[in-house]
Order: C-alpha cells, then sequence, then structure tokens
C-alpha cells in the first residue's frame, strides 16, 4: 500500500485560523499530505491584528519535535513564527538529529498588521542556524530585506539579496514579490545555488484578503516536495495556489481577511480554469 507523504510544520498558533499552524495544515490537507505540527507559540489573533503572544518554553517545543520525529516519517518541513533565539536554535537543533530534508524556512517577521513575531535578536539567530540548513527560503522582500540589509528596489538588488541569502548556507531563495505595489504583476524571483534562476510572474490582485499568504505559499511547497515534486515545480504550484486562494475570496472578518485555502481543489475539481503562471528563466 502506498504511503501517504508526512510533513511538519513548526510555527505559531494562530486563533484567527488565517495563517500559521491553521493555515500550514489546511494547505497540506487540501494538497494531499499528512501533517504534523509542533506549535512554537500561541498568538491571540484575528484579522485586525495580533493581541498578545505567548512562546512556548523550549522544554515544550523539545518533546513536542521529538512526538513527531519518533513516530512519523517526515518527507518535508516548514518553519513559520519561530520568534526568539531558544525556539530556533532548539528548532535547528531537532532538525540536525533526525536528519529531516526538504526543509522550507518562511522568515516570519511582521504579522499583516504589524505585530513583530521575530524578536530583533532572534535574527541572527536565525541565520547562524536555520538557513544554513534550508534547502529553500521564502522571504517576502521586507523579510528579505532585513536579513541582508540590502534596500530591494529593482532587479539588480533583488538578486543581490538572493545571493546574500544563499551565501548564508541555504541551497535555494524565492524572494516574493507581493509587497512590491509598483508593478500590475506579483513577480517571485527564485536562485538556486548552482546559479539557476526564474521568475514566476501572475497578475496581481488587487484584495485585502491576504492574511496566511506567507505560510500558505511555503506549507504548498513543502506538500508538494513531500509528494517528490522537484523544487521548481513546487514553487510554480505553490504560486498557483495562492493565486486560486486569491481569486476566491471568502470575505471573513473585518481586516485583512484570510485567503481561500479550499479554492485550488475546488478549481480543479471543476475543472475551472486555474490562473496561469508565467515562468522566465
Amino acid at each position: 500500500m502506498k504511503k501517504t507523504p508526512q510533513t511538519l510544520t513548526i510555527a505559531g498558533s494562530d486563533s484567527g485560523g488565517g495563517a500559521g499552524i491553521q493555515a500550514d495544515l489546511k494547505t497540506f490537507q487540501e494538497l494531499g499530505v499528512y501533517g504534523t505540527s509542533a506549535i512554537t507559540a500561541v498568538t491571540a489573533q484575528n484579522t485586525m491584528g495580533v493581541s498578545a503572544i505567548y512562546p512556548m518554553s523550549t522544554g515544550a517545543i523539545q518533546t513536542q519535535l521529538a512526538a513527531v520525529g519518533d513516530d512519523f516519517d517526515i518527507s518535508a518541513l516548514k518553519t513559520g513564527m519561530l520568534f526568539n533565539p531558544e525556539i530556533i536554535q532548539e528548532t535547528a537543533n531537532a532538525i540536525r538529529h533526525y536528519g529531516w530534508e526538504n526543509l522550507v524556512v518562511d522568515p516570519v517577521m511582521i504579522a499583516k498588521g504589524g505585530a513583530n513575531l521575530l524578536q530583533p535578536a532572534a535574527v541572527e539567530a536565525l541565520k547562524n542556524y536555520l538557513l544554513p540548513l534550508a534547502f529553500l527560503v521564502t522571504p517576502n522582500i521586507p523579510e528579505a530585506e532585513a536579513l541582508t540589509g540590502i534596500s530591494i528596489t529593482d532587479v539588480f538588488s533583488r538578486r543581490r539579496a538572493a545571493e546574500q541569502i544563499l551565501s548564508l548556507g541555504a541551497q535555494a531563495v524565492v524572494i516574493k514579490g507581493g509587497h512590491a505595489t509598483d508593478s500590475k504583476y506579483a513577480e517571485d524571483y527564485f536562485l538556486h545555488m548552482n546559479g539557476e534562476s526564474a521568475v514566476y510572474r501572475a497578475a496581481r490582485i488587487s484584495t485585502n484578503q491576504t492574511h496566511g499568504t506567507g505560510c500558505t505559499f511555503a506549507a504548498a511547497v513543502t506538500a508538494q516536495l513531500a509528494k517528490g515534486q522537484d523544487l521548481k515545480k513546487a514553487i510554480l504550484t505553490a504560486k498557483e495556489f495562492i493565486q486560486a486562494a486569491l481569486n476566491e475570496p471568502l470575505n471573513i472578518g473585518n481586516g485583512h481577511g484570510p485567503t481561500n485555502h479550499g479554492a485550488y481543489q475546488l478549481r480543479r475539481s471543476e475543472k475551472m480554469e486555474v490562473t496561469k503562471i508565467e515562468v522566465f528563466q
């Protein structure tokens, strides 16, 4: 009997259900993989913002990761909100101990409402302990700027930032272009340590129903890697997943509403057109 691919998300809990662990598990389910989790922090939040953060102890995170590692066959995993240096180090220790591969690092730093989800001191820990283990890093433009100190204003600075992230030890990076509002397209820039690059372009969607897009994108890549899809194709599928989620808004809440995690499979099941993504090598 064919075994269902098993995945792991190491991230924070979002009580509003749009981002974090909740978004990751919804995405895993939609893409046909089994999701396990280790919660790094519990947040009190909704579409209007984060009102409180309660980080887990390193002991609690260690035992969660051990429970998963001792019983499940993890084919791919992702990290999201890690909050502080101690959690980052504990996460990196477990990844090395269990030999987990296909690590997707989503360097979550700031919530849509502006709350800091990563302590300033934790940025260096992220660069020193976790990025060297990453198969793929998926920052948005502000996160890439924070990791590199490079102001990303054009294709040249974007390339420099990607190269600097790779110099920290990651095998590949995709800098998401959703924050670059000076274009009618949302362009994600991919760079691999072997020098291979690509741009994934889709029409920009004007909406505030964007809560959890970064988590969801990284989770979709993780799910596809767990199923054995190659990295560039996994990124393409994740981009299609996000575009479908944004095109079919749920219109929930009074602020930055959550994306529609069910839209991608709904469109496929009803043989509706999935948003075309242009890929430029």
